[in-house]
């Protein structure tokens, strides 16, 4: 989730489908040279389930953020607060594109949940539920960030002039 104006892990490339209040899509390419990797182990990468739990966790604070802008309220952050019913089922490894889709099950004034489900060429690699809660935001330069961020995720890195 943007929690701060620094984040360690943006672990999104692409909001593919952003349809609130039902339904988001993504997608992360998976590479070596993403850091983890460093430690997540050495000879034999593989992307940590609780990173894919988060590009999950990412997409649905999204959704459920998108679902609140569009009532009138610009300054909502959805912060993870549940991680429920959590299935790995296969191993993601450098190379993987890792298909990202969040469907909200309950959204209200203070949060929401998600289901979540994440796959490699059509195969679920993870699926689980996830909790959040709504919380303002005023520090600008955070905001600022967090605009930057998700136009990037919904529309691509603008060009150089």
């Amino acid at each position: 989730m943007l929690f701060s104006a620094r984040v360690r892990y943006l672990l999104l490339d692409r909001i593919t489908r952003l349809e609130p209040p039902r339904l988001a899509t993504g997608v992360k390419c998976v590479s070596l040279s993403d850091d983890t990797f460093a430690d997540h182990f050495p000879g034999h990468p593989v992307m940590p389930g609780a990173l894919v739990i988060e590009a999950l966790a990412q997409l649905g604070g999204v959704l459920l953020e998108a679902s609140r802008r569009a009532e009138g309220q610009e300054d909502v952050h959805a912060l993870l607060t549940m991680i429920d019913r959590a299935r790995f089922r296969r191993i993601v490894r450098p190379g993987d594109k890792l298909e990202l889709e969040a469907e909200v099950i309950l959204a209200r004034e203070e949060g929401g949940q998600v289901r979540g489900k994440a796959q490699v060429d059509g195969e679920v690699v993870a699926t689980a539920e996830l909790g959040f809660a709504f919380t303002r935001v005023t520090n600008p330069k955070v905001l600022a960030r967090r605009r930057e961020v998700l136009d990037v995720w919904l529309t691509g890195a603008a060009e150089e002039p």
